[in-house]
């Protein structure tokens, strides 16, 4: 994958959730801690003496992930070396963080932003469904799969191509079918909300780089996570190879994770790099019956037996050490979609709703004020027209 050539078609603006603390250190996406916009956060309340400002609520995830260096257990060794600046160890089972690396940093993601566009579009577009790529979509710089604008793909073949060949033509081709790039950057932007993800900015759907596109690892661990729930999602970044449609026959295409051949129970998910990201990898793996995923971003070259060597780490000290953080759960299943899309304020809980009695009692005093309004209207009206006859009959004997 490439650094971007061709400018995305709509620009959406990212809305974080209010009351939702962040604490992400300067990145190369320059956005602020508190809106992926660049809008200057309020100044900080003095801090607690657990760390935590009064009224605040605590970062996302918990506030020992706002640290921009190493974040360790006690008692027991760290994690080994690696060139990435940021990263994340994380039990998938549990939701438990178990090391991290400035993982609330803000950066480039390139093509691990696929895996928002797979978790976002799988549950839309129906996976058989048949889809002819525009002229637009088939000529997307960078990776490809090589599209061709004839009607011979399904929507299946597009996500093998965005997931195990990371088609940036495939992330176009699936955004059409959605209803168009506009369309399909807000609904990644709402689903990102939704799961809590909220140092992430789509403004692509390849991942290919864009002024003001941004994740973390802690947030591509969160969306690897909700993937790797789904069957489909889970298929997809397993596959090694597949065929794929051509005009007269197919071709094989095989999965840009090398782990998949190299490392023992390895799932999948996504790896990722443009010369402005560099190199970024999601990845998971199965032993035992757990798994661990692991985060990397901005990693100056070859990072696959890095990658094996935190995964190593966090299967010898998941369940034996106090985790770092936690993986937050999505937003409530009942929001709805719009107001998910919008996300104006956190969800509320079913604790804060008024009770039904509540509300009708609510409903029977608007009903009586309404009708005194009425009255008072009504009166008012009345009053005015014998004012106004006795002035007319008072000038009438004045002129007489």
């Amino acid at each position: 994958m490439w650094t971007k050539l061709v400018p995305a078609t709509a620009l959406l603006a990212a809305v974080t959730l209010t009351g939702t603390a962040h604490a992400s250190p300067t990145s190369p996406v320059g956005a602020s801690p508190a809106s992926p916009l660049g809008a200057s956060p309020a100044a900080p309340a003095m801090p607690t003496a657990t760390g935590t400002s009064p009224g605040v609520p605590e970062p996302v995830g918990g506030e020992r992930l706002v640290r921009h260096g190493m974040v360790a257990p006690d008692g027991v060794k760290e994690p080994p070396k690696t060139k990435a600046t940021s990263y994340v160890i994380a039990d998938a089972d549990t939701g438990e963080v178990l090391a991290a690396k400035n993982p609330h940093g803000r950066y480039l993601p390139a093509s691990t932003l696929k895996i928002l566009t797979a978790v976002t579009l799988i549950p839309l577009l129906d996976r058989n469904r048949t889809v002819r790529p525009s002229s637009v979509a088939v000529n997307q710089e960078g990776s490809a799969v090589g599209l061709t604008t004839k009607p011979i793909y399904t929507v299946d073949d597009l996500f093998k191509a965005l997931l195990m060949s990371s088609g940036n033509d495939a992330a176009m081709a699936l955004a059409e079918a959605n209803g168009g790039v506009q369309k399909t950057l807000h609904d990644m932007n709402a689903e990102a909300r939704h799961l809590q993800a909220n140092d992430t900015v789509a403004r692509t759907p390849s991942g290919l780089d864009e002024p003001g596109q941004s994740s973390s690892a802690y947030d591509l661990t969160l969306i690897a996570r909700a993937g790797l729930a789904n069957p489909a999602f889970r298929r997809y970044v397993s596959t090694k190879v597949a065929k794929f449609p051509a005009p007269k026959n197919y071709y094989e295409i095989s999965n840009h994770n090398k782990l998949l051949w190299r490392y023992q129970g390895m799932i999948g998910v996504k790896n990722g790099w443009t010369s402005k990201a560099l190199g970024s990898f999601v990845g998971a793996a199965t032993r035992d019956g757990h798994t661990i995923i692991v985060t990397i971003m901005r990693h100056e070259g070859y990072f696959w037996e890095e990658v094996a060597g935190l995964l190593d780490w966090g299967f010898a000290n998941r369940g034996k050490v106090t985790p770092v953080g936690r993986l937050v759960d999505p937003l409530p299943a009942a929001v709805p979609v719009r107001e998910r899309q919008a996300a104006p304020a956190p969800a509320v809980s079913a604790s804060a709703r008024p009770s039904t009695s509540l509300l009708g009692a609510a409903a029977a005093t608007q009903d009586d004020s309404s009708r005194r309004t009425g009255l008072l209207v009504i009166g008012g009206g009345l009053l005015f027209g014998l004012c106004w006859l006795g002035f007319g009959l008072w000038r009438r004997r004045s002129r007489l």
